[in-house]
């Protein structure tokens, strides 16, 4: 058995083949695993608890039928989902993780992140991250009504799309120096996050010691998975 992590699957209606890919997984793979963590952004767009989406009234239920089979679920927040609250949660079954969270896994001491955090460079995007993290800002936009909150997401997903267009593809991703001080103020010999859809494994040194930075992938076109158990973490594409 092995410990399992995903990120970063961006489920809508509007990409249903994700979102059928996720449910075979949650029915299949997932019910062998000790544990799965999300590692954030599961959804497009997370405007609330109250949300009547039908298609999200799915997806919870389906991680809830994984948790009552036994195998305990984590969330962490990611910048697509930072609104999940404790409705969810209940109702999902999912344990909710700080970000950063630290864990040791097989000997190994691991820190999980959703990872946007860590790209420093992006100064703007961190001023708008403080802000919707704020829960004032979040209290203010729950006080509209839904429609009103999918009109607001709908013109930030634009005014972000238009950005990341024009942008340099290095300001967006995680800023190495921010990296290597998580990594030395955590004590942790491993950095796994999602986010920046750039799935790799980073091996480095921070002084004299060797550490690894993993980074899970998106599921736009196929899955992607951490499967972590006595041997080791091996980052693998989940065909569709």
């Amino acid at each position: 058995m092995a410990t399992l992590f995903i990120s970063d699957l961006h489920l809508e209606a509007k990409r249903p083949e994700i979102g059928e890919q996720f449910l075979a997984f949650l029915a299949g793979p997932a019910r062998d695993a000790d544990a799965l963590y999300i590692l954030g952004d599961l959804f497009e767009a997370w405007l609330g608890d109250d949300d009547p989406s039908p298609y999200y009234a799915q997806m919870k239920s389906a991680i809830r039928e994984l948790a009552d089979s036994g195998v305990p679920v984590f969330f962490m927040h990611g910048n697509r989902d930072f609104m999940i609250g404790n409705a969810f949660t209940a109702e999902a079954g999912v344990t909710l993780l700080s970000d950063p969270h630290r864990l040791e896994l097989h000997g190994r001491k691991v820190l999980l992140s959703h990872g946007d955090a860590l790209c420093t460079d992006d100064v703007e995007y961190q001023q708008v991250r403080v802000m919707t993290r704020n829960p004032e800002w979040q209290a203010m936009m729950m006080a509209k009504s839904i429609e009103e909150r999918i009109a607001f997401a709908l013109q930030a997903r634009e005014k972000s799309t238009a950005r990341h267009e024009t942008m340099d593809e290095e300001i967006a991703d995680v800023n190495q120096d921010a990296v290597e001080l998580t990594i030395q103020e955590h004590s942790v010999d491993v950095l796994l996050h999602g986010h920046t859809h750039r799935p790799a494994v980073h091996s480095f040194h921070v002084g004299d010691r060797p550490v690894h930075r993993i980074v899970l992938g998106d599921w736009y076109e196929q899955g992607s998975m951490v499967e972590w158990d006595e041997n080791g973490p091996r980052l693998q594409e989940l065909p569709r």
